[in-house]
């Protein structure tokens, strides 16, 4: 009776919502997440009475849990001691369920904390059924939760737990004991991970920003950018409402609608907005050129762009917009007027009391944006993302990142580029992370004395970016750094020696794609390996395609929930081209040759396309690159390839050091224990070499410059 009459009284303060059961099984742990101090009278409730409570020493602390361990079987461990669990085996071995908090703790980040050894290494050891339970909700339970500073708790917020389908931990292998309790731990590490990332609700990316807005609160300062303005999210609900009214003047439903715009926080509200009312937004790269944009306008069947005269003035932008053909130009200050008294009222008198009903709804699967590949490898593609593709990849990220409230993200990168979009726009937008936005990653001095004077805790860019914002940052400048994320490009032990040795601080790098949404791997405070990066986002799967001549790995591909619809290519516009690959529809072949480590963590070898085949020899581009950076460590090189009638093909070294000579591209190479294949043949002299937007070398300009200055020392 008294725990029919918690369970009611749970029911009715917290709306407790219990979805599933626990699974039927011979031998049970049930492992769950730790939010509150709530969370065991909540499980008490939803567990059979012969379930045997696992205590932490800490949990004897609190006198609720006192109370109501008098009503239940338990058993008091420390978790720090693996000894300590082994009373719990028997128990196990006998056929009751056991429960267990792996983390020993109440989170005080709103994400996973570190998750002990030794239960997991008790589910190996037993060969039992572990259960995982996820709670989600209780760590805003005002007086139970742990979550400081600003973190939006409420007097009785919902609270859902989730019961899902029992898995095996098998006992790992290794050498010790020691190492086969750490490899158990990471396995249950990751199946909470996976659980915690299946039990988050699927909407659409502007149903998720309503919601946040619910949990947070309108009067929370999120958005700041140089104007220097700060906007809360009642400006931000404001300034998107009005400008997607705006946009549905002049469009169509589902209409792909082209975004030329500044990483700024008009351009956030402007997303948002169409995503309001149903519009697509197009990112289109102003760095790409004439023929970039027209090929992109072509691919998604653009007829409108929006941007800002005084963004197109500011970036000496506007000769380029200018030559763009087949599309109207919209600037967003000549549709001020357009807003009408009546749209005014509207606004103010139903669309802020009721954005949800004021505004269109597009589902999980539906077209949220379309990005647009770097071209880095030859002519740009559209990828077109769903709503659930990205709003997948915020929440797989979140499994792995702790980033929280607490926190402060400096978002340099541009809009156009996947992790600006996802990283910069959308992760803190749906989870009330404080923002700052810069318009250009491209100012090395300014970037790290913002990151500086706005007290920024997280920041990601390219290696290439990284690397120069360290080289002109104060040692101070980083001081409250607690992830710097660096992706899109091998990240070169120069640069990860240089932030550990200037500014104490781990160089975190991470892996991702556009067609991705775009993050795959990363590494964490959680779990970091150097050399790799990182592990996979939970619910990914992976297969390495075996590739002649290529002894370790292979040719990764990938299939899960953040994965793109497709591209539209300029040559079949608006057609849509689902992803496909040797292992079937629904697979994406990254292009990049990788291996997966025995502790899971994923390892690049390099792009397919970046390889060279000399003398029957397989050879990196990447290594040769090493080697000249090797010899000139200062300067910027790239390596290319050109048909060699001899040896299949010849290794060309682009550089910006005059110079550098082969003797010192041969003294590299054996210090590096490269091999004799990988010394470039020749060696071609650039004033700079040409960079993406993104900061990534542009290898089609590189070759084509370099033909043209052989062709004409040839000549």
């Amino acid at each position: 009776m008294f725990k029919l009459l918690i369970r009611g009284l749970l029911h009715l303060l917290y709306r407790l919502d219990v979805r599933g059961s626990l699974p039927s099984a011979s031998k049970t742990l049930v492992v769950a997440n730790h939010q509150s101090f709530l969370d065991a009278v909540i499980l008490w409730t939803c567990l059979p009475p012969k379930t045997l409570w696992v205590v932490h020493t800490q949990i004897l602390r609190q006198p609720l849990f006192r109370y109501i361990l008098k009503h239940v079987d338990h058993i008091v461990i420390d978790t720090t001691n693996p000894f300590s669990l082994k009373s719990t085996i028997e128990v196990i071995e006998s056929g009751r369920p056991v429960i267990i908090f792996p983390e020993g703790r109440v989170t005080v980040t709103g994400t996973l904390m570190k998750v002990y050894d030794g239960p997991a290494f008790i589910a190996a050891k037993t060969s039992c059924t572990v259960a995982p339970i996820i709670i989600d909700g209780a760590l805003r339970a005002k007086g139970f939760s742990r979550m400081g500073g600003d973190f939006p708790v409420a007097m009785f917020p919902k609270i859902r737990v989730t019961f899902f389908p029992g898995e095996f931990i098998p006992m790992p292998e290794g050498a010790s004991g020691k190492i086969r309790r750490r490899k158990a731990g990471e396995e249950m590490r990751r199946l909470l991970q996976r659980s915690w990332f299946a039990a988050r609700p699927k909407r659409s990316l502007h149903d998720a920003f309503l919601a946040a807005i619910e949990t947070h609160g309108r009067g929370r300062a999120m958005v700041e950018d140089v104007t220097g303005v700060t906007q809360s999210y009642a400006d931000i609900l404001k300034a998107s409402l009005a400008l997607g009214r705006l946009v549905s003047k002049i469009t169509a439903e589902n209409e792909v609608v082209g975004v030329l715009m500044p990483n700024a926080a008009a351009t956030l509200s402007l997303t948002l907005g169409m995503f309001g009312v149903r519009r697509i937004p197009a990112m289109l790269n102003f760095t790409a050129g004439v023929d970039g944009l027209q090929s992109a306008i072509k691919a998604a069947q653009i007829k409108t762009i929006l941007t800002s005269r005084a963004f197109l003035e500011k970036g000496k932008l506007t000769p380029l917009v200018e030559k763009l053909q087949g599309v109207t130009v919209v600037c967003l200050e000549d549709l001020r007027p357009r807003f009408t008294l009546g749209d005014k009222l509207w606004l103010m008198l139903y669309a802020i009391r009721n954005p949800r009903a004021a505004t269109l709804r597009s589902g999980p699967e539906d077209i949220a944006v379309v990005l647009f590949t770097s071209g880095s490898e030859g002519k740009p593609k559209g990828v077109v993302l769903s709503h659930g593709a990205i709003l997948a990849n915020v929440d797989q990220s979140l499994t792995l990142v702790d980033a929280s409230p607490a926190d402060k993200i400096l978002s340099a990168m541009p809009v156009f580029h996947s992790f600006g979009l996802t990283a910069g726009f959308m992760l803190p937008i749906l989870n009330g992370i404080r923002l700052f936005l810069y318009p250009s990653p491209l100012h090395y001095s300014i970037v790290p004395e913002l990151f500086y004077d706005r007290d920024a805790t997280i920041m990601f860019a390219t290696p290439t970016f990284m690397k120069h914002y360290a080289k002109r940052a104060h040692p101070y400048d980083f001081r409250k750094a607690r992830l710097l994320l660096a992706g899109a490009e091998k990240l070169s032990a120069e640069v990860r020696d240089l932030y550990i040795n200037k500014f104490g601080v781990r160089l975190m790098e991470g892996y991702g794609a556009t067609e991705c949404s775009p993050v795959i791997s990363l590494n964490t405070a959680m779990s970091c390996k150097g050399g790799t990066v990182g592990e996979l986002l939970p619910a990914m799967e992976y297969k390495l395609e075996p590739v002649p001549g290529i002894e370790v790995g292979g040719l990764l591909h990938l299939r899960g929930p953040k994965l793109m619809l497709g591209y539209w290519r300029e040559s079949n516009p608006r057609v849509l081209e689902k992803p496909s690959s040797v292992f079937g529809e629904g697979w994406y072949s990254t292009g990049d040759l990788a291996r997966i480590d025995e502790d899971g963590f994923l390892e690049l070898l390099g792009r397919v396309k970046r390889f060279a085949k000399v003398a029957g020899e397989m050879v990196s581009l990447e290594v040769v690159e090493r080697i000249a950076e090797m010899a000139s460590p200062h300067l910027m090189h790239a390596a290319i390839t050109r048909p060699d009638a001899g040896r299949g093909e010849m290794i060309v070294i682009c550089t910006q050091d005059g110079k550098l000579k082969r003797d010192q591209l041969q003294q590299a190479a054996r210090e590096l224990g490269a091999p004799e294949l990988a010394i470039p043949r020749r060696i071609v002299v650039m004033d700079k070499i040409p960079l993406l937007g993104t900061g990534k070398k542009d290898y089609p300009q590189i070759t084509k410059l370099a033909e043209e200055q052989i062709a004409s020392q040839s000549a």
